[in-house]
């Protein structure tokens, strides 16, 4: 659960010299990157995925799965409020944005037509996460500490 302490509020100063510029074209400008590029299309790795700009944990390998529409899909969040939702009339259209619950980055959407037992996918930028393999240690970035690569 995110606390509001927990959270993690940069300056857009401070968020262009932590990230890359698509890191922060995706996180930070509501971006998408385009289907069928991302690095966490077609993986299994066991691990978690955790937000690109601050660290914390949002999805589980276990709960990927291929949803054939070029990015990486997922049936559930970590914990219910990892992750936060906003209504989405961009484009003409009406979805359900997700954000990183903690520092506000835009990781994808929400969509009512994934697999059981949730019925729901995730429908997430891989620019927009890192995977941790299984048994690392979760780091959440802090302010102050640069993260680009």
């Amino acid at each position: 659960m995110v606390q509001m302490k927990d959270r993690l509020i940069l300056s857009d100063e401070e968020w262009r010299e932590r990230l890359t510029e698509e890191e922060y074209r995706v996180l930070r400008r509501h971006g998408t990157e385009a289907p069928g590029v991302g690095c966490f299309l077609g993986t299994s790795e066991p691990g978690t995925y955790t937000c690109a700009g601050c660290g914390a944990p949002l999805f589980r390998s276990g709960e990927k799965f291929e949803s054939g529409t070029g990015w990486p899909s997922f049936t559930e969040p970590v914990e219910p409020d990892a992750v936060a939702e906003y209504s989405d009339r961009s484009f003409g259209m009406v979805r359900t944005e997700v954000r990183c619950a903690r520092c506000d980055g835009h990781l994808g959407h929400v969509f009512p037509d994934g697999p059981p037992p949730t019925g729901l996918r995730y429908c997430i930028n891989s620019v927009a996460m890192k995977h941790l393999p299984r048994g690392e240690p979760i780091v959440l970035v802090e302010s102050g500490r640069p993260v680009k690569e």
